[in-house]
């Protein structure tokens, strides 16, 4: 019996002739109406021609929602209103669950669902509506079915009509997106909400990766506390994750007659059930950002709003990808702040200061713009459009994170090198996956994929095996091509069709466990965690069962394999290694290099420390630290680590310049990771030319032999090219290193080692470089001298430390006589004149103003000093002398 009661209360009844007229005119618009309004609910069932009498059309509607929970939530509240059960004329499709009978008019499936959907049947055969529900919070499923859809209805099925529907949402660029759809707006019962500022008495740290400040849950758990004694009704509390939510919890017990209720992804279906339904005691209701929108919790007047999210995020310097903890967006408080006002006036504690409000983003980052691409690459190359550059999207993805999406899928098998998807690549879309643990399951659950006999048969290896055989040629090809993949790397994408492999029930297990988080507390080791999960009776043990299930299902046969303590332990680690093949990693004094190049390392505690070889399939990056920290792995030996990462696999001879000379050896590296290094005889000389070259570069010219006299040549060189230009060389040290085969040849050829170089006339092949050819270079003596004759008759060096004027230093009773300074090559030179004693005593680039004016000073200032020296007045045309007064009288 239709409850035409609880259906009539739905504010959004007043947009429906709106929302029908522009779906009959246009086929597309966008619903834009406040929380508690009825969009989720009573939309699809009007749409449907469930609510209009025998007169409506029969249609059949499907409505795609962001989470699992809001799905199965939604569709429940329907079939409510309809007087049904699920599964009647409502239904839902979850990953995992289907509640679906042969009357249901409206499917309520996740965006997730709505996907694997359209790849397989791109005109979604008996669909006449879709409505995209909750559009605002910008998931990377949701903008990309909104974009398949279109496609869908331009090419193939005019006739869809699509709804995109949100309480706060971009609606003129969701307009635009869908051919200029009209835009219809309902306008609920808008209940006030006040806004209380709770901010904590200290400032916290900011969020980093996972990591939130410990004293926000004691103070979230204080605001609560606080408001269930300032307020009535139900309070619902929005945190970042359930760990949050667990402390919380935890801080929050012994409240008496409250219950206190967890809601996130991860909790039981009953528990979700509860939280929906009105509660016979009063509820404090802790959230996740599940709670935002599509659920309403009756009775909650008073929301708590921690004001922290988590988005996914991506590393692609250190190859790591996960969630991490940011500041909640303006929208998303908004959205939060609405669930206090749905049934009546409410109140919402913001746990941070207003002045702080202005500076949160608008809205929340789009996961296309910030999330690991891997999986949407794949379906826009399934869909026929591999750059994804025909699809209508909101935004365009990254063109960095395409290409790093794009080079996994290669790897793997899944498109070929002009980015269209395979025949493998169709079947990892197919399977609900990323495609990293897509390519885990086929290949370690089947045969035809070129694993290593021990691999399936033992645990990975003791620390005291850690020297494990390289693979024999049947083993595992370095470089070969996958079935129906020209040109990929077998060691990547091996993996035919049929049973056996290493056991498809344990890796259907291992891959649940992968792509389920597990709870923190089941441990980092993969192979723990599989056994607590097998042992457990929790809700994410119930869960993880039921992918397994139908993970097994997708891989037909492999009942064979390894079973017991060895077998999970061999699968675990192979699993991960598939799936992470650049995250194997090698023990390297006290942390792991993985193949990529970054490191890792375990916990303190760790069941992992002490293998000789892990394969990291969870990890972050820790506050000030550039080193990974492994949250889940499993130990592996080298025989696997060559197996996943095989397409990393060189064996290459390096010769480079190291702790001050040459050194040449032949190393085998799996990517960062060196696995065996011998020396090197008769190395290539181009390499070791180059090695040599590179210890010039690091350790300069002095390498060379005698250096002092190419010094002052390079400075004389550097002098006349900054005043004189061409045809002088540049003589800088880039610019030596640029021409060493005009002016070092053929000595660097022959040269092997520092020794070698050390032996070199520096001088000598400096010379080369002079400008012969145009007979400037016998000027060289003239134009830049070593030295210069001053009026006594000495001959005294010209420093060329700075080209820009050479210094002459000499004693000042030498300089008598000389009317003004002396000039090379035009340039008048800095002279430094020097005491009896050699001392400075002035300095002047022109001589001519310090015999007028500086010298009486001077005079007066030494004369007293040194009065065995000539000191005339007239220094100008007085006679220069290298000697005392009393050699002069001789």
């Amino acid at each position: 019996m239709i409850r035409y009661d609880a259906l009539d209360a739905l504010p959004v009844r007043g947009a429906l002739p709106a929302l029908h007229e522009a779906l009959e005119g246009h086929g597309t618009a966008v619903l834009v109406a406040p929380p508690g309004t009825g969009k989720t609910t009573l939309v699809p069932l009007a749409l449907a021609g469930l609510l209009g009498g025998d007169e409506a059309p029969a249609r059949r509607v499907v409505v795609a929602e962001p989470r699992r929970i809001a799905a199965r939530a939604a569709a429940r509240r329907m079939a409510w209103l309809l007087g049904e059960r699920p599964g009647a004329s409502v239904g839902y499709t979850v990953r995992g669950e289907r509640v679906v009978g042969r009357r249901t008019r409206v499917e309520v499936v996740t965006t997730g669902v709505l996907l694997q959907r359209l790849q397989r049947d791109q005109e979604l055969t008996g669909v006449d509506a879709v409505v995209l529900d909750e559009c605002h919070e910008r998931h990377l499923d949701a903008d990309t079915s909104a974009a398949f859809l279109w496609d869908v209805r331009q090419t193939l099925r005019p006739d869809l009509r699509l709804v995109a529907a949100s309480a706060t949402t971009d609606a003129e660029g969701w307009s635009r997106l869908l051919g200029d759809a009209p835009v219809v707006e309902a306008h609920g019962v808008s209940h006030p909400v006040e806004v209380v500022w709770a901010p904590p008495v200290r400032p916290l740290r900011p969020p980093h990766g996972m990591r939130v400040d410990p004293a926000l849950p004691a103070h979230v758990a204080s605001v609560v506390r606080q408001a269930l004694a300032e307020r009535d009704g139900d309070v619902l509390c929005f945190l970042p994750g359930v760990g949050e939510i667990s402390r919380v919890a935890g801080r929050l017990a012994g409240l008496g007659d409250v219950d206190v209720l967890q809601v996130h992804g991860r909790a039981p279906a009953a528990v979700q059930d509860e939280v929906l339904a009105p509660g016979a005691r009063r509820r404090v209701v802790l959230a996740t950002s599940v709670a935002e929108s599509s659920l309403t919790v009756p009775g909650v007047r008073v929301v708590v709003d921690a004001g922290l999210a988590r988005e996914p995020r991506v590393d692609h310097a250190r190859g790591l990808s996960a969630l991490t903890t940011v500041r909640a967006s303006r929208a998303a408080a908004r959205q939060r702040a609405g669930r206090a006002g749905r049934e009546a006036p409410g109140v919402v504690y913001r746990c941070w200061a207003q002045a702080e409000d202005a500076r949160l983003p608008r809205f929340p980052a789009p996961e296309i713009k910030v999330a690991d691409l891997t999986a949407f690459a794949l379906q826009a190359a399934c869909w026929g459009d591999p750059d994804a550059s025909g699809l209508a999207l909101l935004d365009p993805p990254p063109g960095g994170a395409m290409a790093a999406a794009r080079s996994v899928l290669e790897a793997v098998g899944a498109v070929d090198s002009a980015g269209r998807a395979t025949e493998r690549g169709a079947r990892l879309a197919r399977l609900g996956l990323h495609p990293r643990l897509g390519r885990a399951l086929l290949d370690a659950a089947r045969p035809g994929a070129a694993l290593p006999p021990r691999a399936c048969s033992a645990a990975a290896a003791p620390p005291e095996h850690s020297g494990a055989r390289p693979p024999a040629a049947g083993d595992f090809p370095a470089r070969s091509t996958a079935p129906g993949v020209p040109g990929t790397d077998g060691a990547l994408a091996a993996g035919g069709s049929g049973g056996g492999g290493c056991g498809g029930e344990v890796v259907a297990e291992v891959v649940g466990l992968l792509s389920e988080e597990a709870p923190r507390e089941y441990g980092d080791d993969l192979v723990s965690v599989l056994r607590a999960a097998r042992r457990g009776g929790d809700a994410y043990g119930a869960r993880w069962r039921a992918e397994v299930r139908r993970l097994r299902a997708a891989v037909e046969g492999g009942d064979g394999g390894p079973q017991g303590p060895d077998g999970d332990a061999a699968v675990a680690g192979l699993v991960a290694a598939l799936a992470f093949p650049e995250r194997v990693a090698r023990k390297d004094g006290g942390s792991y290099l993985m193949v990529s190049g970054t490191r890792a390392e375990l916990p303190e505690a760790s069941a992992l420390r002490g293998a000789p070889w892990i394969a990291v399939a969870v990890a972050d990056r820790p506050v000030g630290r550039g080193h990974a920290r492994v949250q889940l792995g499993a130990a592996v030996d080298e025989e696997v680590a060559r197996l996943a990462a095989g397409a990393l696999l060189t064996e290459r001879d390096e010769v480079h310049w190291a702790d001050g000379d040459v050194v040449a050896r032949r190393v085998e590296r799996l990517g960062a990771v060196e696995l065996t290094v011998r020396p090197l005889t008769g190395a290539d000389p181009v390499l070791v030319r180059r090695a040599l070259l590179e210890g010039l570069r690091r350790e300069g010219f002095g390498l060379l032999g005698r250096s002092a006299e190419a010094e002052l040549l390079r400075r004389r060189l550097a002098f006349l090219r900054q005043h004189l230009g061409d045809p002088w060389p540049e003589v800088t040290d880039e610019a030596l290193l640029a021409r060493t085969d005009e002016w070092l040849e053929p000595e660097l050829s022959r040269a092997r080692r520092r020794a070698d170089l050390g032996r070199i006339d520096a001088g000598q092949a400096l010379t080369r470089l002079l400008p012969w050819a145009s007979g400037q270079a016998a000027r060289l003596d003239e134009l830049a001298p070593e030295r210069i004759l001053v009026p006594s008759g000495s001959r005294v060096r010209i420093d060329y430390g700075d080209p820009g004027q050479p210094v002459l230093a000499v004693k000042l009773q030498e300089m008598f006589g000389l009317q003004r300074s002396p000039e090379i090559a035009g340039v008048p030179l800095l002279v430094h004149l020097l005491s009896p004693a050699g001392r400075p005593a002035a300095v002047t680039a022109d001589l001519a103003s310090f015999w007028k004016d500086g010298y009486k000073g001077v005079r007066a200032e030494l004369r007293g000093r040194y009065p065995k020296h000539p000191w005339p007045e007239d220094p100008a045309t007085a006679e220069p002398t290298r000697y005392t007064k009393a050699r002069l009288g001789r």
